[in-house]
């Protein structure tokens, strides 16, 4: 449950519009200290840019010494290029004409080092081919099923052979071995860490006949936010949290021993009080992440509200604090899940010191960027 250091501090919003998500950079720095606390090294961190896909973002990160980033669409690469990282890793197999893309921004960025996933043959050949064409100077890590069932190759004789052709490549530099295991979400630590090293055990089997077998393993690229602690504690592991930099209650309920701060809130007001106990906000599908149950929003200061109904514009709730509310009134909430929620705004209102004093645009929300 939210408390009160959980309020945002704001004393002049009146030209914010509704509805809008305001962050708070003090907290995200915060937050990036954290993460940086925890990996123990801030080279060990090579943060997921797809919750925020913001450029200033990634620059409070590369003022505390990150220096490598991992992204999901080419958007976000671009984005992460446009902000001079020179190490940037594309965790989502290419497909189709994503593959051309990458490749010639490869090409054309020769001081960037990219890389890429692959777990299966055929899309190592289709990024070799390329490569080999254009001379391109791309990377390729090893994607591990250890357990999620999403992507990746399951640890084995296949997995070897098919990081063995990576290694002898003429036309790919090896990357190494990328692991995520988004799928261990066990809210107490202990049982949370016990899931990950049962699962890793696998992996650490397949690192064992990599190096009986003389393969290198240059990078190993590990986990996301709820295991990335656990991850910290071996060695020689890069380590990809993500949600860390912004948080949502989602996480921060199922996971109370990562004290990450909330640093982005949604901003709505009152519409209409179309009958007794009943409010509506300007909080729809369009504004936060509708692919949650609800509530998909802890809504600050009215934490017995029930959800009557949500619709593209409107969110209306029931609660006995209606007869204090008048239209108009600002109300904050804490997403459910902030990622999907961020790229639903084309900008967010940036306070510091209690003041809205400008605007970051959510850049990397587009799929197509120049």
């Amino acid at each position: 449950m939210q408390n009160k250091q959980d309020l945002p501090v704001l004393s002049q919003i009146k030209g914010v519009p509704s509805p809008s998500l305001v962050v708070f950079p003090e907290r995200i720095r915060a937050n990036i200290q954290l993460m940086i606390k925890i990996a123990g090294d801030v080279d060990r961190l090579r943060p997921h840019v797809k919750t925020h896909k913001m450029a200033e973002v990634v620059a409070l990160q590369q003022e505390q010494g990150i220096q490598k980033f991992k992204c999901a669409t080419l958007a976000e690469m671009r984005m992460l290029l446009g902000s001079q990282v020179k190490d940037i890793l594309l965790a989502m197999q290419p497909v189709g004409p994503v593959i051309g893309s990458l490749v010639q921004l490869s090409k054309e960025n020769p001081d960037t080092q990219f890389s890429t996933l692959v777990d299966n043959p055929q899309t190592l050949e289709s990024i070799e081919t390329l490569c080999h064409q254009s001379g391109a100077n791309l990377g390729v890590y090893l994607d591990i099923n250890c357990g999620m069932d999403r992507t990746g190759i399951v640890p084995g004789e296949a997995a070897k052979k098919l990081y063995q052709r990576i290694h002898q490549s003429e036309s790919v530099i090896l990357g190494g071995l990328h692991v995520y295991d988004g799928h261990i979400r066990d809210s107490n630590i202990k049982d949370r860490a016990a899931h990950c090293r049962s699962d890793w055990e696998a992996v650490d089997a397949f690192i064992d006949s990599l190096k009986q077998s003389a393969l290198p393993i240059p990078n190993i690229v590990a986990g996301g936010s709820p295991t990335f602690p656990v991850h910290a504690q071996r060695e020689n592991v890069v380590l990809s949290p993500g949600t860390s930099l912004l948080w949502d209650f989602g996480y921060g309920d199922a996971f109370p021993d990562l004290p990450f701060q909330h640093a982005a809130f949604l901003l709505t007001r009152v519409l209409s009080k179309p009958a007794k106990n009943l409010i509506c906000l300007d909080l729809g599908h369009k504004s936060v992440a509708a692919e949650m149950p609800h509530p998909r929003v802890r809504l600050l200061g009215l934490e017995d509200a029930a959800f009557v109904s949500q619709s593209e514009e409107h969110l209306v709730i029931e609660t006995e604090k209606a007869a204090s509310l008048s239209v108009g009134d600002v109300i904050y909430g804490v997403p459910r899940h902030i990622c999907p929620t961020v790229a639903l705004h084309n900008k967010v209102a940036v306070v510091n010191d209690g003041k809205v004093t400008g605007y970051w645009t959510v850049v990397a929300r587009d799929r197509i960027l120049d």
